[in-house]
């Protein structure tokens, strides 16, 4: 009589795990995009929730308050005309990190679309490629202001001087930062139309938009997801330079650029208050930076796996 093979303990069923959980797991183990995604989420419920507990409108204006520095009834201090300081942060970053989520939405569809394009099709590559260089020889910074002195005007008669404004810093910001996603984009599809399922859903007759959807935009997620990140990050310091210049919106109409704009003339008297709004861009900066650090390793499949 023989005695029966013992088994191994089953151990833990992960044939029905999801593939996000393994990217997941990966982006756990990167401790510096975990503090910038800690960070980042902060800094958001910071200005979309700190309104509903700090309730002092941000342009309201105390004349006998003005120039006051921190206390408890004005925790950052008021500025020249009266109004807190803390309230207008909360403002200014809604706005500013609204504008960087909007502009990389617009830059990364942009760069998708023409790089997929270009790589996939061979005789656009030519034309679409020789347009991002010269989109990246463009001077961007004296474009964006030919852009907004150009149309600046025309969207506030049609939608009101904040939301013209806003369109105007989103479309410019997004129609001039597609390009490294583009470029990006274009050669992870020229190296994935010679991979082996590539090439047999070719011979099987497959379709070419179900060959981009099936196949190609699933295996280029990975540089989409790190250039979006850094276009948020791109976007907010280009939307800052647009303030700082005093370009961008409207004076009661604050962001963080607006705010350094506006503390420049005190700089001297009261240099706090060029402190928060440009620690607020450094730390959105920093923590989007980390998170896309964080993004590529996960994404990567031949990281996700060590």
């Amino acid at each position: 009589m023989t005695d029966a093979p013992i088994s191994a303990p089953a151990g833990p069923d992960t044939s029905g795990r999801s593939q996000w959980w393994d990217v997941w797991d990966q982006f756990k183990t990167h401790k510096g995009a975990l503090f910038g995604a800690a960070v980042f989420l902060f800094i958001v419920l910071s200005v979309t929730v700190g309104p509903l507990i700090w309730t002092l409108e941000p342009t309201f204006i105390d004349i006998r308050a003005r120039n006051s520095g921190p206390s408890m009834a004005h925790p950052f201090g008021t500025d020249q005309l009266g109004r807190d300081i803390l309230a207008r942060m909360m403002a200014g970053g809604q706005v500013s990190i609204a504008v960087g989520l909007t502009a990389m939405l617009i830059s990364v569809l942009l760069g998708t679309l023409i790089g997929v394009t270009s790589g996939f099709f061979r005789k656009l590559d030519g034309v679409l490629m020789g347009l991002t260089n010269l989109f990246l020889a463009l001077p961007l910074l004296p474009l964006l202001l030919v852009m907004v002195m150009l149309f600046r005007e025309t969207l506030a008669r049609s939608f009101g001087p904040e939301m013209g404004t806003f369109i105007l810093i989103v479309s410019a910001i997004g129609v001039t930062s597609w390009m490294q996603t583009a470029r990006i984009v274009r050669g992870e599809v020229l190296a994935l139309k010679e991979r082996e399922f590539v090439l047999a859903a070719r011979s099987m007759g497959t379709p070419s938009r179900r060959m981009i959807l099936r196949h190609i935009l699933p295996n280029v997620l990975s540089p989409i997801m790190v250039s979006a990140t850094l276009g948020i990050a791109t976007a907010i310091i280009t939307e800052s330079a647009l303030s700082f210049l005093g370009l961008g919106f409207p004076p009661d109409f604050p962001t963080w650029g607006r705010l350094l704009f506006d503390a420049i003339d005190y700089l001297q008297q009261y240099p706090e208050r060029v402190f928060w709004p440009g620690l607020a861009i450094s730390l959105t900066v920093l923590s989007v930076n980390y998170i896309g650090d964080g993004l590529r390793d996960a994404l990567d499949p031949r990281i996700r796996g060590r």
